[in-house]
This record gives structure tokens, sequence and C-alpha cells, in this order.
């Protein structure tokens, strides 16, 4: 697969740094959304960006429903990605469910990772006895419902609710990224993400996390940071960002950044 690979999924190594960092976007985007948060880290890093297979950026001929089933196909993916380009050890940035990626990746490979920074992150999006992921199924459908009956009206009600903030740039960005996506490839993914969980395997993980948390998250309520870190198997600590929403890195970057900034200096 190796180059191949990369090509695909518009593989990029950028920054002068030591030591690699790797920002891995989450659904309905692409690695454009890391653009505000990019130069932070680039005279400290040699920053690895990558499109997961279902981004809109990515041509949909790679997409293969029959492999992409489960979060554990994508896992391959990234590591094949740094296996491909010789990475030894790297600070795993993922945002929503490509922080449950490196999860799955660490738990694998956990010599590659010397952090997981997860912004945005849930094992798990329907709630369950003892557990609130903050959906019930009967919500979930109607969502389902919503994107194949009109997907252009269910994202333009959509995109507003998951960035939060009144950040009208942020909106018109998740917008075009979203609109990209091919729409049964969207539902499709969208039911392996909200129907996946991942809960079990948390006790395996062993490298350090940090968890990010917006104050108020339309699709991951608080209690789910405080089960992540109560469940992963290391060390672990979570970052409260004082700002509304499920795309900090779009509507509050500067923010996000110093956040993981003190994250990687820890």
């Amino acid at each position: 697969m190796g180059q191949t690979l990369l090509d695909a999924l518009n593989v990029r190594v950028v920054g002068t740094g030591g030591s690699y960092m790797m920002l891995a976007h989450g659904f309905g985007t692409d690695q454009s959304a890391w653009n505000r948060i990019l130069p932070y880290f680039l005279s400290q890093y040699k920053v690895i960006l990558y499109d997961l297979v279902c981004a809109g950026s990515v041509n949909p001929d790679y997409f293969d429903f029959g492999r992409y089933t489960t979060l554990d196909a994508y896992a391959d993916d990234l590591l094949n990605i740094l296996d491909t380009l010789g990475v030894e050890c790297c600070a795993y940035v993922g945002h929503s469910v490509s922080a449950m990626i490196g999860i799955l990746a660490s738990v694998r490979r956990p010599e590659l990772f010397s952090k997981l920074i997860l912004i945005g992150a849930s094992p798990r999006f329907l709630n369950d006895t003892d557990y609130h992921g903050g959906f019930e199924e009967c919500e979930i459908e109607k969502v389902f419902m919503a994107m194949k009956s009109n997907y252009e009206s269910w994202i333009c009600g959509f995109a507003p609710l998951a960035v939060g903030a009144d950040v009208p740039v942020a909106v018109r960005e998740f917008s075009r990224t979203l609109f990209n996506m091919r729409p049964d490839i969207s539902l499709f993914v969208s039911r392996i993400v909200f129907n996946s969980d991942l809960r079990a395997v948390l006790g395996l993980v062993k490298t350090p996390c940090w968890i990010i948390q917006t104050a108020k998250d339309v699709s991951v309520p608080m209690s789910v940071a405080t089960y992540l870190k109560d469940s992963l198997g290391g060390q672990n600590t979570v970052m409260m960002l004082n700002v509304e929403g499920h795309l900090p890195h779009l509507s509050a970057p500067v923010l996000l950044a110093h956040h993981i900034n003190i994250a990687l200096s820890r």
C-alpha cells in the first residue's frame, strides 16, 4: 500500500522541528480544519497531516464500504501512514472520531505514541445503563433520516449546532467540508461512528492522554470527558476550554493551540 496510501489520503509532513506530531481531523472535515492551528507548531515539530478516507477531499473511489465498517480499518490506515513515513514515535492530536482512532492505534502499537491529545472524544455516543453518552437511539435515527432525506438541509441545520459558538467563519468552513463529502459516504460513516462502542478498550490504553473538552458540546457532554479520564488505563488529564462547540480548532484556534502546547510540554 505504502506510497499509494500516502497519495490517496493526501499525507503531508510540514515543519522544521526535531520530533513528530500528528494532527488527525474528525468527521465532516478534512486536514484544512487545522489551518489556523498549524502555524503554532511548525518551528517545534515535523507535523504530519492527512485526510480520513471518508473526507470530501479524498477520491470517493478509495472508500471501500466493505472495509470501513469499524474504526479499526481507520486505525490500520493511521498505522500504515506512520510506518510508511518511518516514524518511530509521535505526539498524536485527534479530534472527535480521530481521537478514538488514535486510541485504537495506541493499543496495538503503544511505542508509536508519546502521548494522545484527544479533542471532543467519545467512546460511545448512545446512552446506556450507568453511562451518559448524550443521545438516545431514537434521536440518532432522526439524524440519519434527516441526512438521507435532504443532505444539504441537514448540513444547514447541523453545522451551526456543532460549531456552537457565534463564529460565522467556522460555520461556513465546517459546512464547506460537509458539503464536499459524498452524501452516501457521509451517512454510512455517521452510522458507524454513532453506533460504535469502544468503552471496553479504554483500559488497555497505557499512553498518557490529555482530554480537551469544551464547556458546552452538543455532541459530547462533560460526563464523557470524566468517563474517559476514569477509564483510560494510563495517566490522564482533562483540560477544559471555556468556549462552546465541538470544533474549537475552527471556532477558537488560538485558545486550543495554547492548550495543545501545554499538553505537549508536559
